[in-house]
């Protein structure tokens, strides 16, 4: 495969990783700005099978596969995206404030593990700047669906987070085909902290309050991200406050802070960061299957974590997965990579026993509550 070859012989040796992220963006961008572009790939890469489509959220997803957090940061090549095969895109993390992130070099590739680690750091424009360009969106028939994720700046001390979280929310929830809070991230000092229930609980509530108050007029579904290293007794007790809570969803999982079963070169794993990719696959599936018994089908769930192929799709599905996520298999199978995956999946659906993917989905075992 052309672009296989052109990654590991040109891209991965002499390009670092943020640069090459960097030039992508900006190609992106100049087509999302390019008139009539962004529909014409569409016309040729988005999923077109109907056995493919997704109800969730108020929506109606065209694929199962969307991109994740953490590539179009600052809402500026959704539309782009999308046209290129995804079934929706989540812009941010978008903090309350500007930021700059973490220093360079913050982003590695983990070529024999298929895995990146990045210590990025929430970098982006701040919240009220994506709300501004998101402003300007036309929620359409047949235009990309926007989640947008949020996080704690930095700068703002843990005692505040809530009203920081709070204020990005009054700014992007009324652009926002759903929304996202993000404790989860290892690349903010503290965040993760906020993932005990006792702190997580009044934090979803403003949540929740503020989007409510920023857009009167529709229910702004909010889920919550996790991380995959989260002790499974407080992978249900999230699930649990989700439940009682009344949320949309949970999306499992982030990145991970586990360097376990690594064969790339010491100097790369011993990076600080949270690693992405093929390795988090398991872990993935763990807390997919344990969300699944704790709440059976009164939550959504979105999968993220070692998504490379359409057979790990379908596993995920299988396993209770609403929807599913992926980052870092877009990195190592490149920009036609989702159109593949749900090319694919559309043959693997045909030749089961199930007329439609959301049938897979319900005959998925729900099994008993975990103890």
């Amino acid at each position: 495969m052309l672009y296989s070859l052109l990654f590991r012989h040109v891209i991965a040796r002499f390009m670092d990783a943020e640069d090459i992220h960097h030039l992508t963006m900006r190609a992106l961008r100049g087509i999302q700005a390019t008139p009539g572009a962004a529909p014409l790939l569409r016309r040729v890469f988005a999923p077109r099978d109907p056995a493919l489509r997704v109800a969730a959220l108020g929506l109606e997803f065209p694929g199962p596969l969307g991109l994740a957090a953490g590539f179009d940061k600052d809402a500026v090549a959704y539309e782009a995206l999308g046209a290129f095969g995804f079934g929706h895109v989540e812009i941010g993390t978008l903090t309350g404030r500007p930021q700059p992130g973490n220093p360079r070099p913050r982003l590695f590739r983990l070529l024999p593990d298929r895995a990146v680690v990045n210590r990025m750091g929430f970098n982006n424009r701040g919240s009220s700047d994506a709300a501004e360009r998101l402003r300007a969106r036309r929620r359409t028939a047949g235009g990309t669906i926007v989640g947008v994720n949020i996080g704690k700046t930095k700068a703002v001390p843990e005692s505040e987070a809530a009203a920081d979280y709070v204020a990005s929310a009054e700014r992007l929830a009324p652009f926002a085909d759903y929304l996202v809070v993000n404790v989860s991230s290892p690349n903010t000092p503290g965040l993760r902290n906020l993932q005990a229930v006792e702190v997580l609980r009044p934090l979803l509530t403003a949540v929740r309050e503020a989007a409510d108050r920023a857009a009167p007029d529709r229910h702004v579904p909010l889920l919550v991200k996790i991380a995959p290293d989260l002790a499974d007794d407080d992978v249900d007790a999230v699930a649990d406050l989700a439940l009682d809570l009344g949320l949309d969803g949970v999306i499992a999982t982030n990145t991970t802070i586990s360097r376990d079963g690594l064969t790339s070169p010491a100097a790369l794993t011993e990076e600080t960061g949270g690693l992405s990719g093929a390795p988090l696959k398991a872990r993935s599936v763990e807390v997919l299957r344990r969300l699944r018994a704790r709440t059976g089908d009164r939550l959504v769930l979105i999968s993220v974590g070692g998504i490379e192929s359409a057979d790990d799709v379908w596993e995920r599905v299988r396993a209770g997965a609403t929807l599913v996520q992926g980052y870092t298999g877009m990195i190592y199978g490149g920009p036609f990579w989702a159109w593949r995956v749900h090319r694919d999946l559309s043959r693997r659906l045909r030749g089961s026993a199930f007329r439609t993917l959301s049938e897979a989905r319900a005959a998925a075992p729900a099994t008993r509550k975990a103890a």
